[in-house]
């Protein structure tokens, strides 16, 4: 099998290609994206498009993504029921047919999908995370947007992370400090931080984040990226 390599474009959206060369995009926020460094358009291929949550910065381009590649959605079942209802997402692009929740499982292209807790809110169905099997037996976890939680460490003790993707920007979600603390619960090899400098509000770089996550997750490596650089191991 191949490596496994994935790209931040900005906020909570990552493309992440698997060692079986499959595409799953997260939480696709390209229009509108201020940090976002590639249109629509540059999107030639996807097997999976994973929504954490349905506010606008999470799940406005999931539909598109999904009707140009023919890449299965998942989300919550109200969430892809907006979707199917206002977007005529076809039932057939849909995970299940209905979307999922929150402990379960679904294999999709050789890739399994756990949907997992996280504490913020939606606009359809509840807000959750995303933990990834890769083909290679790897797990990645995108947190999605979230505040701490202790079951994390539970999170880090079933699935142990070859990556997890945390947000960092404080304001709407975990502010570094948090996030800092959450890496030692989670214990993942990699870390990646997200969900900042997008909005003045929140922090405008993973300075601090990077420094205090050293700290409290010594034996975790982490890796910053600008918005369309990639990182491959």
């Amino acid at each position: 099998m191949a490596g496994k390599s994935i790209r931040w474009l900005g906020h909570a959206t990552f493309i992440i290609n698997t060692p079986g060369g499959k595409t799953i995009v997260t939480d696709p926020w390209i229009e509108g994206n201020p940090s976002c460094p590639i249109t629509l358009g540059d999107i030639k291929q996807a097997h999976l498009v994973l929504v954490s949550h349905d506010h606008f910065d999470h799940s406005v381009n999931a539909v598109d993504i999904a009707k140009a590649t023919g890449a299965i959605v998942a989300a919550m079942p109200e969430t892809v029921g907006r979707f199917q209802q206002e977007l005529e997402l076809p039932q057939e692009q849909v995970v299940n047919g209905m979307g999922m929740n929150i402990g379960g499982s679904v294999v999709v292209d050789g890739i399994t999908i756990t949907m997992v807790e996280a504490f913020h809110s939606s606009a359809t169905g509840a807000p959750a995370g995303w933990i990834m099997r890769m083909e290679d037996g790897a797990h990645i976890y995108h947190a999605g947007d979230t505040g701490i939680f202790q079951n994390m460490k539970l999170l880090g003790e079933l699935y142990p992370l070859d990556l997890a993707l945390l947000p960092v920007g404080s304001c709407f979600t975990m502010d570094w400090v948090q996030a800092a603390r959450a890496t030692a619960l989670l214990s993942p090899k990699k870390v990646i931080p997200m969900h900042y400098k997008t909005f003045p509000i929140l922090e405008q770089t993973a300075d601090r984040f990077a420094e205090l996550a050293k700290k409290e997750a010594p034996e975790t490596k982490v890796v910053v990226l600008e918005a369309g650089s990639e990182y491959t191991w």
